[in-house]
């Protein structure tokens, strides 16, 4: 049966610049980074405490899909906190957290403009 998921891929121009905003500014942890092909790595990236992984890797015909909105929602104890960190970091918002009934959402955008809901319970 299907147990869960193993990670979840972000389509990206430039995968060093990627990977130093998602590492740096975001705090995860590279899983593996090794040649894929002549023109891309596959670059996996941990998020601490939690099981699936982000994949910085575009899959050949998928270029269209960088810098759109993303299907990746992360979850944050605390969306308000989170964006006061990640802003002072640098990390660019196309929304600064907004409250609804269902719970706090901000949404941030990375050096592709890959724009990622971060969402509370």
């Amino acid at each position: 049966m299907i147990k869960g998921i193993k990670f979840v891929s972000i389509p990206v121009r430039d995968q060093k610049k990627a990977m130093e905003f998602y590492t740096e500014k975001l705090g995860f942890t590279v899983v593996t980074d090794q040649p894929f092909n002549d023109q891309q790595r596959w670059i996996e990236l941990a998020i601490p405490g939690a099981e699936t992984r982000l994949v910085l890797f575009t899959p050949p015909g998928q270029e269209d899909r960088i810098g759109s909105f993303s299907n990746v929602v992360f979850l944050a104890d605390d969306v308000e906190r989170t964006y006061e960190q990640l802003a002072a970091k640098g990390v660019e918002f196309a929304q600064p957290p907004k409250r609804e009934d269902w719970g706090t959402s901000s949404i941030l955008k990375d050096p592709d403009g890959n724009m990622l809901l971060i969402s509370s319970k």
